[in-house]
């Protein structure tokens, strides 16, 4: 997720009063308020743009990036993004939330190891990601997120007494609503018409917890290893190997949280053989060892 030395890097302008999160609408196909950045920039905060209707693309990481009414396209730190005239169409509406990971959570700094070890942070700016997602929220569930993101930007218009504790209440729960989708992600690819994807991670859903590889995939799916990288890394921008471990590691957060098992049985619950290198892998993805992430 890293951007080369000449790519722009824009920072967060914090406000005077700590109110560090902007919330912008961008409606008719007119760009959202504030200073425009007119070439190619990353940001070192994540941004969230939900589309409320109509269509657009995104330019990310040298990749249009469709997008449609009830998508949420998640920008990770030091995601490029290559401006364009019309990021929505003429009839289309987004709302764009953007923040530092500090408003989550005070103790967390700038650093992307810092942003991987908060457990709602964690599973949006992972280790080894594309620098963008792109989430469906289900038809039933939209006027509830645009209610939330409405809320979060009267908040943050008023001002009102108890401002900072109700905008930290509303992205918190934004965020909570994030990584439920993602843990919906092979429903998201199946409603997008990608049997094969939704093939992958039907098996990979099944098979996470025992030793599973690359091959035994494409076994399942009948088609070879190569063929099987390639769709998916084209389509995702990961691995399969990258999958099943994100699979086991999300499993892995909800045992560490949910139950008193120790870090080795966690391990083998989820698929790896060696606790050893089950806590090298929690601590590249998280920046802290599983005890310690249990722990905070």
């Amino acid at each position: 997720m890293g951007h080369s030395s000449d790519v722009l890097l824009v920072g967060y302008p914090r406000a005077a009063d700590g109110l560090d999160v902007t919330v912008r609408h961008a409606v008719g196909g007119a760009a959202p308020a504030g200073p425009p950045v007119r070439e190619a920039h990353a940001h070192d905060f994540l941004v969230l743009l939900l589309v409320e209707r109509g269509t657009g693309t995104m330019r990310v990481d040298d990749r249009d990036v469709a997008l449609a009414a009830g998508d949420v396209l998640v920008l990770a730190p030091g995601a490029v993004v290559a401006p364009r005239a019309q990021h929505i169409g003429p009839d289309s509406a987004a709302w764009m939330v953007y923040f530092p990971a500090d408003v989550v959570d005070p103790a967390t700094t700038g650093s992307l190891v810092s942003w991987r070890s908060h457990p709602l942070l964690a599973p949006l700016v992972g280790h080894g990601r594309a620098g963008w997602q792109r989430f469906a929220v289900p038809p039933g569930e939209r006027e509830g997120w645009l209610a939330q993101v409405r809320a979060l930007d009267t908040e943050l218009r008023e001002r009102r007494e108890g401002a900072a504790a109700a905008v930290r209440a509303h992205l918190t729960l934004l965020l909570v609503g994030l990584t439920r989708l993602e843990a919906a992600v092979a429903d998201e690819l199946r409603d997008r018409d990608e049997p094969l994807l939704a093939a992958v991670f039907d098996v990979v859903e099944r098979r996470f917890r025992e030793s599973l590889s690359l091959r035994d995939v494409a076994v399942e799916v009948g088609l070879t290893p190569g063929h099987v990288t390639t769709v998916v890394r084209r389509r995702t921008g990961r691995t399969v190997q990258q999958w099943i471990t994100e699979r086991r590691l999300r499993e892995a957060r909800r045992l560490l949280h949910d139950t008193d098992l120790t870090v080795a049985a966690v391990a083998a619950r989820v698929g790896f053989r060696d606790a050893g290198y089950f806590v090298r892998r929690f601590r590249a993805e998280h920046g802290v060892p599983p005890g310690r992430w249990r722990a905070a």
